[in-house]
């Protein structure tokens, strides 16, 4: 499937940008919270973008959706298996408090930017299709979409627009001021607050106790 822009733009880069953060997140991650090395993930991110690139330029859409998809799958593979390893050294692995503080510190950064890539590649057919003359279905609705306001007619969100909505869902377990529409929006929404609540509350509250 082939969607042509009116001027040919890379609308990816923000994810990408994303990506390399947390790249950055999970390398400052203690040893005893992971399961083996960091690098075989992230080589696997890597290696997936050479063909994602190629169908950007090429101007697949379909292809270059599933090869983002399969993307940031992998990357959520790799937090909630962090995840699972970490509430794991809680009762076996006898981490220090700071190496709790730290990495729960840096799974729920991880965890907020994931999955507003998430966001970012669901909503309305993903970021090309969603700058194209034939956008898909929202998957939110964001307040500047339902104004009336003709400040805001036409107005379309961008990536710190789906950071925001992981953020709030991360600190408040709510949207915030965003419309939640499908449902697989909401079971993302879902997943992402209780890795959000394990890394807040239950890490935090027994790192607390261990000072």
């Amino acid at each position: 499937m082939k969607l042509k822009m009116s001027t040919k733009k890379d609308y990816r880069w923000p994810s990408d940008v994303a990506i390399v953060i947390i790249g950055i997140l999970f390398k400052l991650l203690s040893n005893m919270v992971t399961i083996g090395p960091n690098w075989p993930v992230f080589v696997i991110a890597f290696i997936l973008y050479i063909p994602l690139l190629y169908a950007v330029s090429s101007e697949h859409d379909l292809w270059s959706r599933k090869f983002a998809i399969l993307r940031v799958l992998v990357l959520t593979f790799a937090l909630m298996s962090s995840m699972v390893d970490l509430v794991y050294s809680l009762f076996f692995g006898m981490p220090s408090a700071s190496e709790l503080f730290q990495s729960a510190g840096l799974l729920w950064a991880a965890n907020v930017l994931i999955f507003a890539i998430w966001y970012w590649e669901i909503d309305r057919g993903g970021p090309i299709r969603r700058n194209s003359k034939n956008p898909g279905k929202p998957e939110f609705g964001f307040p500047q979409m339902m104004s009336s306001l003709p400040e805001w007619e036409g107005w379309k969100p961008n990536f710190l627009d789906y950071l925001f909505v992981a953020f709030n869902t991360s600190v408040a377990f709510s949207p915030a001021d965003t419309a939640v529409f499908s449902r697989r929006a909401k079971l993302l929404m879902m997943t992402q607050s209780v890795i959000s609540l394990v890394a807040l509350v239950v890490l935090a509250a027994r790192a607390i106790n261990i000072v």
